[in-house]
């Protein structure tokens, strides 16, 4: 439990604030010369940012990541003792982990000495691995790589990459590695950062997220939970609870307190777990996998499997509360009993909603869904007690309450797939084609129609004496939807779900839907647009991103666009979170900032931050066959003249430089 609540704790806070890079720990790491023993001392000097610290040496395994020094070549060298530092930890009783945890802050200094044969030469490296964290959030385990090597001489002739250029060093970093065709020069020149260049042509276009679409989408999360068996006979009970009181006055307390308890919650969701949380955390295959057992297992609810609640004990506690309180903090009770008692319907609503908006850019995404969620959840409360003659005409509770729940149970189901599919693609599985998601959303939208219609029912459900104008209509539109779905399985684009499902290169049976991506690696696309005399269209993407592949159906698909591409352009197409292990770790050198890779993600993730200055996706930028900038950066926005323009303008400089 305590691993879970690590990962959700640093992958919901790798990107932070407004895009930001954070870099609050920097490292110098030295090596001393060998003494008269052959000993040498390497030592790691951590300047750490106020309000940041570092985990201790020696953390419980079910607790936070370590810092930990890793040697992972000695030759001619040998390891004397453990990594020693005269600084003292700072520990105290950690509430999340239930566990008393030490911390590093300011400025730390550690130390590890090593046996050397100068004779001979020697090389070491390796990497220090740590976690930074401050009061509210942590940013992902980071690696700092070093280097020494020596040719008989006593004195070390390499440094560790710093974090930030440092010309006080004179480092011996090991040069960029990199398996692709041309010379060593040139691969290095095509990885220089650009980020000046692009400022020259203008100001970025940052990926946004509509504040209004995600209002949206919790109003409609708010009005399906109305429409479910824990929470619509509530209505008329407690609207007439506030009629026997002070009516209106208790109506509109009674609504506040659902909008501060749910807004509340996406208040804390921002402030506990940063402001892109779950951006990163959505390419984790674990949780990608826990989202969907999870869902399935509210489907499974929603359709009368089990009963999906919290203790009932919690629930009788705060009703008691409302007796032994008056006023405002009565009302905030009562609420509070609706948030819990509804639970087993809305949870579910709320946690795909939370996770949907979540994984976008905005730092108020949480906050404004769950203030669309507590607005719809909360009007007909309020509304009902100004006008109780309203009361009479609503529908009575019957089966149709336990319709719609089962509704929600096939959405749900069908929605698990998504995070099914991300833990598929961002591990190379194979296991869900495009083919075979949509023909799973094909029989569970079939399926949801023979219930509509009444065709077949659950266990324990009366029989329907006939079919409604609304059930008729009903099952009608989820047909139409799955019908809809059946060109897909032959490479129809399917725009209105692009989203969610595969991109389209998973296709395994495809009739004349071509896939734009000619590279999916950045140096190869630089040799080929050297033979050919043509620009790069440099495509950052996620096999998580849902907006990467919105962008590919309705933009990269418009003719115009993709003749343009396909013929002014070489397109690679650089996915940041594949998991494929590299055959070997690739060291990559940046004006001076090293590390070591070892899967193709973390290759064009580093590819990104360091030459272009970015961290999100999708994320496009044209550059020329010495990977220098072209035009300034582009990123989702599904407006096929804007793109089209932002083609023109970099073909047009590529032009003018030839």
């Amino acid at each position: 439990m305590k691993r879970i609540i690590l990962l959700l704790h640093t992958l919901f806070a790798i990107c932070l604030v407004f895009g930001q890079i954070e870099n609050p720990v920097k490292w110098n790491i030295t090596c001393s010369e060998a003494n008269a023993e052959d000993m040498v001392t390497i030592t790691f000097k951590a300047n750490i940012d106020e309000g940041w610290h570092i985990y201790g040496m020696d953390m419980p395994s079910d607790g936070p990541i370590s810092t930990s020094f890793n040697i992972t070549k000695k030759e001619n060298a040998q390891i004397i003792g453990k990594t020693e530092t005269k600084t003292q930890t700072d520990c105290g009783m950690s509430e999340m982990f239930a566990m008393e945890l030490c911390e590093y802050k300011g400025n730390v200094t550690f130390t590890q000495k090593l046996k050397v044969s100068p004779s001979d030469g020697y090389n070491i490296a390796g990497y220090v691995e740590f976690m930074a964290c401050n009061n509210t959030n942590c940013l992902a385990p980071k690696k700092e790589q070093f280097s020494f090597k020596q040719k008989a001489k006593k004195e070390c002739a390499g440094e560790a990459a710093p974090s930030q250029p440092d010309t006080a060093k004179t480092a011996n970093i090991v040069p960029l590695q990199i398996p692709t065709v041309g010379n060593h020069q040139e691969k290095i020149d095509t990885w220089k950062p650009v980020i000046d260049q692009m400022k020259e042509y203008g100001a970025v276009n940052p990926a946004k997220e509509s504040l209004w679409i995600i209002f949206c989408m919790g109003l409609i999360g708010g009005l399906l939970a109305i429409l479910t068996p824990c929470v619509w006979p509530i209505i008329p009970m407690t609207v007439s609870f506030f009629l026997k009181k002070d009516g209106k006055k208790s109506a509109l307390l009674y609504g506040a307190s659902i909008l501060l308890i749910y807004v509340g919650l996406g208040v804390i969701l921002t402030l506990c777990f940063g402001a892109n949380a779950l951006n990163e955390l959505s390419t984790s295959a674990m949780f990608n996998l826990f989202l969907f057992v999870l869902l399935v297992l509210f489907a499974i609810s929603f359709f009368g499997g089990f009963e999906l609640s919290l203790p009932g004990s919690w629930s009788t506690k705060i009703d008691s509360k409302v007796d032994q309180t008056a006023g405002i903090v009565s009302i905030l009770f009562m609420a509070l009993t609706l948030v819990v008692v509804s639970f087993s319907c809305t949870g579910p609503i709320v946690g795909t909603l939370l996770v949907e908006v979540s994984s976008g850019n905005n730092i108020l995404a949480p906050i404004i869904g769950m203030l669309g969620f507590a607005i719809a959840l909360a009007v007909p409360f309020t509304l009902f007690a100004f006008f109780p003659n309203l009361l009479k005409k609503l529908p009575k509770s019957g089966s149709w309450l336990n319709t719609t729940k089962v509704l929600l149970g096939f959405f749900e189901l069908a929605f698990s797939l998504k995070f099914l599919s991300v833990a598929d693609m961002t591990n190379n599985w194979g296991l869900l084609s495009r083919e075979t998601f949509l023909a799973i959303w094909i029989v569970i939208f079939f399926v949801a129609g023979l219930y509509i219609l009444g065709i077949i029912r659950f266990k324990g459900e009366p029989e329907n004496e006939g079919i409604s104008v609304l059930r008729l209509f009903g099952g009608g539109a989820t047909w139409a939807f799955a019908i809809y779905l059946i060109p897909g399985l032959w490479g129809a684009p399917l725009k209105a779900v692009s989203a969610f499902t595969p991109p389209m290169y998973t296709q395994d049976f495809n009739l004349g839907q071509e896939n734009h991506t000619i590279f999916s690696d950045y140096d190869e696309a630089i040799e080929y647009a050297k033979k050919e005399g043509k620009p790069i269209l440099v495509d950052f993407s996620g096999y998580g991103c849902v907006n990467c592949r919105e962008m590919e159906a309705v933009v990269f698909n418009d003719p115009s666009v993709k003749q343009t591409i396909q013929e002014e352009f070489v397109l690679t197409t650089l996915y940041v979170d594949d998991r494929k292990e590299l055959q070997e770790p690739t060291t990559l050198n940046i004006d001076g900032s090293e590390a070591t890779v070892t899967t193709i993600g973390e290759k064009w993730s580093y590819l990104e931050e360091h030459k272009f200055g970015a961290n999100t996706q999708p994320f496009y930028i044209i550059v020329d066959e010495k990977g220098n900038a072209l035009s300034k950066s582009y990123s989702y926005k599904k407006d096929v003249a804007e793109f089209t323009k932002f083609l023109k303008e970099g073909l047009d400089n590529y032009k003018q430089k030839q």
